[in-house]
């Protein structure tokens, strides 16, 4: 690109060429009819270079960028829009976002993320249609009948539908207002061509020239596939009018050294930008100074023309080559985002082929895969070359995921859906004979079917607590039906108790007087009061340890010989094994502990007898012969009281 592109259509008329004159050759100048023409190069010199820079990709960007731009003077605030990681949003985020765009941004420079988010959106709801598919003809359902909206759905819907009603309404007023900017401009292109045939002062000729090109400057914009042809024609003309100013070249002059000052003033700060790293604020402003440089300054002194857009161009070209480093940088991100993701796809796949035959083992495998699935949505953007295959394999790996969990699920739904007839039946057993008086009969029938409900396994979770209740309720009425009747049939026994109760408390406080033989007789009563009451409740036995507990608490604390104590003690012991139903066994395995504890002691006295033996030659009063003898004295009358115990048992089977 030069300052003067090869001029194509502007307004769809027919080409006019024009053959250059040098301003000493006109005298009238020629005056085109059409405001379309084609400029002959000055020279093969010139040729050769704008070829060159018009093959350019910088500047062939920066003009379809500012192109863009021509059609709304508004437009370039896109660039201020800030771009998002849609595919790491959620549907009700990307509703969201959409909503906050359309509240705070003008609505033509929102297309690019409205388009993004509306892909975005759409696919992730695809998924989930997807699921909800599979599950509705899983759970028996007609694929024909299924159908599936939420209030995310709709709301982005709702939000597209008002997105979409006003760019249409905005572009139907711009469409208008584009076609008939472009038809001003092409009437002013054609009056500064009049001037060319105007002889009259030239000073007042000048005038209306700057005059036309203030209304040239504030004629709005026009369609882009025009802006670039409008601008080259335009441009040329007013290089042909400056031509036409030789006769007075003072005017002429003083305009093109203050557009080569501007001019010079736009590459410095082009140049200053090719040293700022901020990739695309530099790019931004570069557009802005080619459309200054393009729209907002005329010709300079042809001496100087090729100098200063060669500098303009090479600093346009290293800006452009920062830049296409900078994304090449970014495609490198890219690839390595695109690894991390398929290594994620590659994980759900081998969660995916895992077979799980457990509902906690798949809510472990559900939780791995919704964090999976959380780190592909976060592991950034991939080469657009890649993008839709790439969703595509973790959409199919995903949905294999949801088969085999609904599959499973299915599968799980069948066997507690059997769980819950089969404990429903065990319910109508239990509500046929919750009042039957028949306990004999029914009690054993009873405990078995509260045996099978725990080995059922689980039913549907909407079920679970209505129908335990409903079994509990049918089991507790019955078995409190029960219990009611055989307290009543024993309330002697409960009256017992209730009595032993009292007795037990009164041992407890009773203080012993001192007097051994009076408070032996005083325990003796005790028990003979105790025995007397008689049997209790069978889960209320345990009463019974705790009396001859507090008994042998109370004998314990008498001062009396420890061999009389202990027949005391064990006397009362065999009142408490008599008052025993299983007294006759409870009374054998006493007799043989007793007979076992005095073999236990004649063993031990004939070893110290033999002990003895050790010490002929010792005399008798030897510390060591002493306590041999001491013992042996201890173990013989351990033995009598053994004996005595033994001798005592026996009676009791008289």
């Amino acid at each position: 690109m030069s300052e003067n592109d090869n001029l194509q259509d502007a307004d769809g008329k027919k080409e006019v060429e024009l053959q250059n004159t040098t301003p000493q050759e006109e005298s009238t100048p020629q005056v085109e009819e059409h405001a379309e023409v084609k400029i002959e190069n000055e020279s093969a010199e010139d040729s050769d270079n704008e070829s060159k820079v018009d093959s350019d990709d910088a500047h062939s960007e920066i003009e379809a960028s500012n192109a863009e731009d021509a059609e709304d003077e508004s437009n370039a605030e896109r660039h201020d829009v800030e771009e998002k990681d849609y595919h790491a949003m959620t549907m009700q985020d990307l509703a969201e976002e959409l909503n906050r765009l359309l509240k705070h941004h003008k609505i033509q420079t929102i297309s690019k993320q409205v388009n993004e988010i509306k892909t975005e959106f759409n696919a992730k709801f695809g998924e989930l249609l997807e699921e909800k598919k599979e599950e509705f003809i899983n759970d028996g359902g007609n694929e024909i009948d299924f159908y599936y909206t939420n209030d995310t759905k709709k709301l982005f819907n709702q939000l597209y539908k008002d997105y979409k009603q006003s760019i249409s309404a905005y572009y139907k007023e711009r469409e208008h207002n584009l076609k008939q900017n472009l038809e001003n401009r092409l009437a002013i292109i054609e009056e500064i061509k009049g001037l060319l045939s105007v002889e009259e002062n030239m000073g007042s000729t000048y005038k209306t020239f700057k005059e036309l090109q203030e209304k040239w400057r504030n004629a709005g914009p026009i369609p882009r596939d025009k802006y670039n042809n409008a601008w080259n024609t335009y441009h040329h003309h007013v290089e042909r009018f400056y031509d036409f100013l030789h006769l007075n070249n003072d005017l002429r002059d003083m305009d093109f050294k203050h557009n080569y000052d501007q001019k010079l003033k736009i590459i410095e700060r082009a140049e200053e930008l090719a040293k700022d790293n901020n990739i695309n604020r530099v790019f931004r402003e570069l557009q802005v100074l080619h459309k200054l440089w393009k729209e907002e300054l005329g010709p300079v002194a042809k001496e100087h023309r090729e100098e200063i857009w060669e500098r303009f161009s090479n600093a346009t070209k290293t800006i452009h080559d920062k830049r296409q480093a900078y994304y090449a940088d970014l495609d490198k991100a890219y690839e390595k985002n695109l690894e991390k993701k398929e290594e994620i796809i590659a994980k759900i796949q081998a969660v995916a082929e895992d077979k799980a035959n457990a509902h906690s083992a798949w809510q472990k495998k559900i939780k791995e895969v919704e964090a999976l699935r959380e780190a592909f949505f976060n592991a950034g953007k991939v080469p657009l070359k890649v993008n839709e295959a790439t969703w595509a394999k973790f959409k199919d790996t995903v949905r294999a995921f949801n088969r085999g969990k609904n599959k499973f699920y299915k599968d799980l739904k069948k066997d507690q859906y059997e769980n819950l007839q089969k404990k429903r039946e065990l319910i109508k057993i239990a509500e046929e004979n919750k009042d039957s008086d028949d306990f004999a009969v029914v009690t054993p029938l009873m405990k078995k079917i509260q045996n099978d409900w725990k080995k059922i396994g689980h039913v549907p979770r909407r079920d679970s607590d209505k129908i335990w209740k409903q079994f509990k309720n049918a089991c507790n009425h019955y078995f409190d039906r029960m219990h009611a009747q055989r307290k009543a049939e024993n309330q002697h026994l409960y009256d017992a108790f209730d009595k032993k109760v009292k007795l037990l408390e009164d041992l407890k406080a009773m203080e012993l007087s001192g007097d051994n033989k009076a408070d032996v007789e005083t325990l003796k009563t005790k028990i003979a009061e105790w025995k007397e009451v008689g049997y209790v409740p069978q889960n209320k036995r345990y009463i019974d340890g705790k009396f001859y507990k507090a008994i042998d608490d109370a004998f314990d604390k008498l001062k009396m010989e420890k061999s009389k104590l202990e027949m005391v003690k064990f006397e009362s012991k065999l009142e408490n094994l008599a008052n025993n139903d299983d007294d006759t066994r409870l009374l054998d395995h006493e007799q043989n502990f007793i007979r076992k504890k005095i073999g236990e002691v004649k063993s031990e006295i004939t070893q110290l007898e033999n002990n003895l033996q050790f010490f002929t030659n010792v005399d008798s009063d030897n510390p060591l012969v002493k306590d041999v003898h001491k013992n042996i004295a201890k173990h013989k009358k351990e033995l009598e009281t053994w004996k005595a115990k033994l001798t005592k048992i026996r009676g009791m089977y008289s």
